[in-house]
């Protein structure tokens, strides 16, 4: 066997692998959402437990999300390597492990909506496009937000296997955080009261954003010292 051929094998080896961890922490998160959904909601036993549920579980999903996309900006900052501390592989699994975490409480926020009969969302709404009776237009920019996730998740198992066209179909996961922000605050029925936290975080993301695409990177540097030398 040659040396590419045990290069192809290994990088199959290792994206199957990826498929199957993301398999199973879908699952996982899934059956975890169903059941932390189902038991909160029989404990509360009222009529709002299900909406309770579901909206702390969605702002819970935001907050974490919103953290995931700060720390993606930041490893993917040309000058990343200047920190020592974190090591880039404990960065990388700190990245990991919040978006397993944003996924769980996704999954509950969904699941809690379903369940809830006064919500007007249902399975449809919940996975077709304008399917919720429930404001249908916000419901949809976060049903679209989850399957840009779920887009920037898949990049990035399969990023060894993708080669260069991985990082730019990753960058998704930027809309994924646009979009889930328009469908916190559209359809939200308490946005009023909590409406600090979108400015704050909303603030923080821009301003991480703005850092991150205006420093240069080591091609621009290269390209200005070659205008340099060649003026």
């Amino acid at each position: 066997m040659s040396s590419n051929d045990a290069s192809n094998d290994a990088n199959n080896d290792s994206a199957s692998r990826a498929l199957v961890r993301g398999g199973a922490t879908l699952l996982s998160a899934s059956i975890t959402g169903l059941l932390l959904g189902a038991g909160i909601a029989w404990i509360v036993g009222n009529s709002m437990g299900t909406w309770l549920l579901a909206r702390s579980a969605g702002i819970t999903a935001y907050v974490l999300l919103t953290i995931v996309t700060l720390t993606g900006l930041w490893l993917s900052h040309p000058k990343r390597y200047r920190w020592r501390r974190p090591s880039p592989p404990t960065r990388i699994r700190i990245h990991i492990v919040l978006t397993v975490f944003t996924l769980v409480f996704l999954i509950m926020h969904i699941v809690a909506l379903v369940m809830d009969p006064y919500a007007k969302v249902g399975w449809t709404g919940a996975l077709l496009p304008f399917g919720s009776e429930y404001r249908p237009l916000p419901v949809t920019l976060g049903l679209i937000s989850v399957w840009a996730g779920l887009i920037a998740g898949i990049t990035a198992a399969l990023a060894g296997r993708m080669g260069r066209w991985w990082a730019p179909l990753h960058k998704a996961a930027g809309l994924t955080w646009v979009l889930a922000w328009l469908h916190s605050v559209l359809s939200g029925s308490d946005t009023a009261v909590i409406v600090v936290l979108y400015i704050v975080t909303g603030a923080m993301v821009l301003g991480m954003a703005i850092w991150r695409y205006s420093a240069k990177t080591p091609a621009d540097a290269q390209a200005e010292f070659h205008a340099e030398v060649t003026r």
